[in-house]
């Protein structure tokens, strides 16, 4: 008898109909035995509709206080999609019981909105499953030490699941989409994208980071650091598909680096709509300038993608670097109030109408001129490069957003990703 934890994301537990289908999925694969887990998100656009309700209700900028009352809010898509989920494995002859992240405990710091999971006691948990019960726990959220409930932001409810398999030493963590796996890029943008039978989890954990909506980032670094078995596929394939069939489709996140991927010189594209270029001129050319500057923003807990520091100029220099769109008034905010002044200079500028496309592949280590590939099918489409950054297995661009999906299909034709690799 295995343990398996599924995950469902909002768009499989978006209706009543839906939520029957998914405990019906999640009966069949414990009546073949196994002992099942299960992490549902919100039902889907249930989030937005709480935090449209609070923006109506407080506008204003967020500080601690409002984060934890808008924590304290969210979580409960989760709560009530998990309480529906256990309802429906009722009415199909299981036993089955829901917890919130507080009761399994799910301890997390206290960054509200964007906490991260320390650790999980899995004791009571253990316990329903040796009694035969079905567990359903909620995604995308936990506690904090002193007891207030955190949420660990877009996508969270992917990094509950693959933590809860790692604390439990789950045989497979399923996750379960609107899609039936990882693709070259998004088949919206190229209709002609691939699904992968496999990928591996340095180009997942690449991917994830550069804009891929298949899984959060930091359930990949989950998986990656505990060695978690990882599979994404869809909810929408019939829920009596035979359990073999099924437990072998989707895509693979695999640890080993076979010959079939290393034939594959560039496995995916991979974008991000949500970017935001900011700059400050005319800097003082000193040791410790990108600390001052860089330092104030870690604080404030925002996070900072890619960096670029022009030559020295009469002592002077530009200092650009991109964060996500949803954190560029903040940041903006504590430039021009916390750190310009100390810096002798007030010429900032922004742009909020960017994007990210990075090309992704372990082949990349093996091969020559990838980068001058991707530049060169960018320059014939007239795509001008704003900003450069690059890895052993990824090379990313920074572009005018309108030539966003021009830029995917461009060079998702460069790299022949729409041929099955021999």
């Amino acid at each position: 008898m295995a343990l398996i934890v599924h995950k469902y994301g909002g768009t499989s537990m978006g209706s009543t109909e839906r939520i029957r289908n998914v405990a019906r999925r999640v009966a069949k694969w414990h009546r073949a035995g196994h002992q099942m887990v299960v992490v549902p998100s919100a039902m889907s656009g249930e989030t937005n509709r709480l935090l449209g309700l609070a923006k109506e209700l407080s506008p204003a900028k967020q500080d601690d206080a409002l984060c934890r009352e808008l924590d304290m809010l969210a979580a409960t898509g989760e709560q009530a999609s998990s309480a529906l989920l256990a309802i429906a494995l009722q009415a199909e002859g299981l036993e089955a019981v829901s917890y919130a992240g507080w009761q399994v405990a799910i301890k997390t710091n206290s960054a509200y909105t964007k906490a991260r999971i320390e650790s999980i006691d899995d004791k009571r948990v253990r316990a329903d499953l040796a009694a035969g019960r079905v567990v359903i726990i909620t995604g995308f959220q936990g506690v904090d030490d002193l007891g207030n409930v955190t949420t660990l932001g877009r996508g969270g409810s992917d990094t509950s699941a693959v933590a809860v398999a790692a604390a439990m030493k789950a045989k497979e963590c399923l996750i379960y989409t609107d899609v039936d796996g990882v693709y070259t890029t998004d088949p919206r943008v190229v209709p002609e994208a691939r699904r992968l039978s496999t990928v591996s989890f340095e180009e997942m954990l690449e991917m994830a980071s550069l804009g891929s909506k298949v899984l959060q980032i930091r359930s990949v670094e989950f998986a990656g650091k505990y060695k978690v078995r990882l599979r994404v596929l869809s909810s929408f394939t019939p829920w009596d598909i035979d359990i073999e069939e099924e437990a072998a489709s989707g895509t693979l996140i695999t640890f080993e680096e076979d010959e079939q991927m290393e034939q594959a010189v560039v496995s995916g594209i991979a974008f991000n709509r949500d970017e935001a270029k900011i700059s400050i001129l005319s800097v003082p050319d000193k040791p410790g300038i990108a600390y001052n500057i860089l330092g104030a923003v870690a604080d404030a807990n925002i996070e900072v993608d890619m960096i670029i520091q022009n030559m020295s100029k009469d002592g002077k220099t530009d200092f650009s670097f991109t964060v996500h769109r949803n954190d560029y008034a903040k940041t903006v905010d504590l430039l021009k109030t916390k750190v310009l002044p100390a810096l002798g200079t007030d010429h900032i500028e922004g742009d909020t109408r960017i994007c990210k496309v990075s090309i992704v592949g372990i082949g990349m280590r093996s091969h020559v001129g990838i980068a001058a590939k991707m530049f060169r099918s960018l320059s014939e489409e007239g795509i001008n490069i704003q900003m450069i950054s690059t890895s052993e297995i990824k090379t990313s661009v920074v572009i005018d957003e309108k030539y966003m999906e021009l830029a995917v299909r461009a060079l998702h034709r460069a790299f022949d990703l729409d041929q099955a690799v021999a």
